[in-house]
């Protein structure tokens, strides 16, 4: 076996070609169900990773940058400059952050497809789901993969590094029919969440694999095929909104009934400094490196928001946003779930000194620094924050904005699945619901979780936003309809490179 360019990451380690003394063959390593259960957690393994691509390429960040939601921040122009660079549409081929999030894709690919091609799906009900759960993560991969690169090479099997330039872009059509048959056979043998033990909800359910799907046929404009598998979801009874949005964040509610899929991290490898793998950072340090910057940041005495390195800056448009849709309410829960200005925090004992790079008075709480989601000697490389991928309140705005663009849908269920979103947190119903309810009501609601910047790319090629009107004045131009391919996939595996790059 071997990793060609498009995995090429230091997650190929555990598959080289030489022979190594003792290492079992795929032949003789899949022989049980001890064996498929490894392999299986080797596929969540390389998911969770948060650099796997090297250090500083989250695969999260390069999502949101590109937003209307958030700036890059750090230290400077300078600071990370592959995140610079996307929050600043000046990004190309050799943008290391746009590698690294596809390496770590196609690593995921490689790690499903050595489950799938391995283990028999026939041999018990164990491993038939272990081979579900599998092309689950596969199809969310590419979800993932043809949503912002457009079309992608699709690896079918086990992969050699001598076969890497056989595999061409296949057209979109073509990945999201591999995604849609990986997720129709996976809700098939996958149970409902509530059928998992209390340790093992990090694993995908049935209703992962529906909500995937339902996601796949929105964006792809086939709305009635979404209302199916996303109504299945919300009919499952298996999921619910949490009291508030803070609550749905908490570590307290982590898989709880909001949590349709999310990536688990953990406290327990007490790192410091002088330990913490810093080459390829198996953590979620991206809380850490996202936090309101130290040298600015006073925090208020009773707040457990603590200081960190500066990115993810809030923009003034998301800001207003959030004001906008609260309101009429005095609760203001989603306002302080998401962030709170300079003032905000001074009335509350805090301050915020000088100047920051990329700073507009604005904080970031979702996905914060909180100091009780850190542990050890050096809380800073020690945050178990999941990072919630799927959450049911996600779910309810996708199957509003299939009820609102269906032929068949049901402008009612649109306006009571909003409305249930905008209810938790205690905001004025809508009386009446449109598109544009829907675009804001995403915004706001899924801040700084990546959905933004591939909503906008969907909507725009759907006809109901324009992309350049949304971020026109942050630089964005018509090739960032596309990330670009990796440089040295166009180099020496032939790939095609989408247009604009490469000149």
């Amino acid at each position: 076996m071997g990793c060609s360019l498009l995995f090429a990451t230091s997650a190929c380690n555990d598959f080289l070609d030489e022979e190594v003394q003792g290492q079992l063959s795929d032949v003789q390593f899949y022989q049980n169900e001890a064996d498929a259960s490894q392999a299986v957690s080797a596929i969540y393994d390389m998911l969770m990773q948060d650099n796997p691509g090297g250090a500083w390429t989250s695969l999260w960040m390069t999502k949101v940058l590109p937003s209307d939601e958030a700036y890059a921040g750090g230290g400077s122009t300078t600071d990370q400059q592959q995140y610079q660079d996307l929050d600043d549409f000046n990004y190309d081929e050799a943008n290391t952050a746009v590698i690294g999030a596809w390496r770590n894709l196609y690593a995921t690919i490689y790690r499903a497809n050595q489950v799938i091609n391995n283990i028999n799906p026939e041999e018990s009900e164990l491993m038939r789901r272990f081979v579900a759960e599998a092309k689950t993560l596969r199809a969310y991969s590419y979800m993932e993969l043809v949503s912002l690169w457009g079309p992608v090479p699709i690896v079918p099997g086990l992969v050699g590094a001598s076969e890497y330039g056989e595999y061409p872009r296949m057209s979109e059509e073509e990945v999201y029919q591999l995604i849609e048959a990986d997720l129709t056979d996976a809700i098939a043998a996958l149970p409902v969440k509530s059928n998992y033990a209390t340790t093992e909800q990090w694993r995908v359910s049935k209703g992962t694999a529906q909500a995937l799907l339902g996601k796949a046929h929105l964006y792809q404009q086939e709305y009635s095929a979404a209302l199916t598998q996303l109504e299945a979801v919300i009919g499952s009874g298996e999921y619910g909104l949490e009291p508030s949005v803070a609550e749905a964040f908490s570590v307290e509610n982590e898989f709880g009934q909001e949590s349709v899929f999310e990536v688990s991290y953990t406290t327990r490898e007490n790192y410091t400094q002088g330990n913490f793998p810093w080459g390829n950072n198996e953590s979620f340090i991206h809380i850490q490196l996202s936090g309101p910057r130290g040298d600015n940041y006073r925090p208020a005495p009773n707040d457990s928001l603590i200081g960190g390195w500066g990115f993810m800056n809030p923009t003034e448009k998301l800001y207003d946003a959030v004001v906008e849709t609260e309101e009429g309410s005095d609760a203001m829960e989603r306002y302080w779930s998401t962030l709170m200005t300079v003032e905000d925090l001074q009335a509350l004992g805090g301050d915020w000194v000088g100047q920051a790079h990329d700073f507009e008075g604005i904080i970031r709480r979702k996905y914060g620094t909180f100091v009780t989601e850190a542990a050890g000697s050096t809380e800073q490389v020690n945050y178990g924050t999941n990072l919630r991928v799927i959450r049911y309140a996600d779910v309810l705005l996708m199957a509003a904005e299939a009820h609102l663009l269906a032929p068949d849908g049901n402008p009612a269920l649109a306006l009571e699945y909003i409305n249930r979103v905008r209810e938790r947190s205690e905001l004025v119903p809508l009386t009446a619901v449109a598109i544009e309810d829907i675009v804001r009501e995403r915004f706001v609601e899924l801040a700084f979780e990546g959905h933004r910047f591939q909503d906008l790319l969907r909507w725009d090629m759907a006809g109901l936003v324009s992309i350049e009107d949304a971020l026109g004045s942050f630089g964005f131009r018509p090739r960032f309809m596309h990330f670009p391919i990796p440089v040295e996939d166009v180099q020496i595996a032939g790939l095609e490179q989408n247009p604009g790059y490469g000149q």
